[in-house]
């Protein structure tokens, strides 16, 4: 018999921006953008650095990252953000948080840099 209580699905934190914001702040975390590379190019969170979670190699990238590093996940809207967060749990990766709203929300300015 199926147990619908319990979820095997690895837990990730749904953050607001300004969870995210002070989460992101702490020693050593890792702020990873999992847009395309050209939504990356067009503006993004400063400190940020680009993985595509559609890319076919997203996995063996990830998995080259240091799982005991809070990570924070985020993308335009959230959706691929949950769907790469849920790819780094399940990963073993300890911390992880992904934006909710994406940058769609979030209310600092974007850098190009």
């Amino acid at each position: 018999m199926l147990d619908f209580t319990k979820s095997s699905a690895p837990a990730f934190q749904n953050l607001t921006p300004a969870q995210f914001a002070e989460g992101r702040q702490q020693p050593g975390a890792v702020l990873l953008d999992v847009r395309r590379p050209d939504e990356f190019a067009a503006g993004h969170l400063p400190g940020a650095f680009n993985l595509d979670v559609t890319a076919s190699d997203f996995g063996p990238r990830v998995a080259a990252l240091d799982k005991t590093r809070p990570t924070y996940v985020y993308c335009r809207s959230g959706a691929r953000s949950a769907s790469a967060a849920g790819q780094l749990a399940t990963a073993g990766f300890a911390q992880v948080a992904n934006l909710l709203g994406g940058v769609l929300d979030w209310p600092g300015a974007l850098t190009t840099k």
